[in-house]
């Protein structure tokens, strides 16, 4: 066991912490409980989506990858999770988006 929360008590805990901070954050799908990737789809104060996941960095180390869909958001996470069931597909709107994804998923 490699000691990482299990991805539901990640997801939860991202959640409240952006609701709590007075943005928004949902769940626009369900993955696995236990050991399911997470995929954040971060809306900046802007409004520019960006769609970020835990991966390995250049270091090798792990990192808050930005994904760059070549097409639309929605289409791309919907082929993502079609081939991947186990993934979970978040949204987080508000000022904090990021720093809070970064915190919660790459510290834990």
């Amino acid at each position: 066991m490699d000691g990482r929360l299990p991805s539901h008590m990640l997801v939860t805990a991202l959640l409240r912490r952006m609701n709590d901070s007075g943005g928004m954050g949902m769940v626009l799908a369900k993955g696995d409980p236990q050991g399911g990737g997470i995929l954040v789809i971060v809306i900046d104060a802007d409004r520019r989506e960006r769609v970020l996941e835990r991966g390995i960095g250049p270091d090798g180390r792990t990192a808050l990858i930005e994904s760059t869909p070549a097409n639309d958001i929605l289409s791309y996470w919907q082929r993502r999770r079609a081939r991947d069931p186990d993934l979970w597909v978040i949204e987080l709107d508000g000022a904090a988006a990021e720093r809070f994804t970064a915190e919660t998923i790459l510290q834990h």
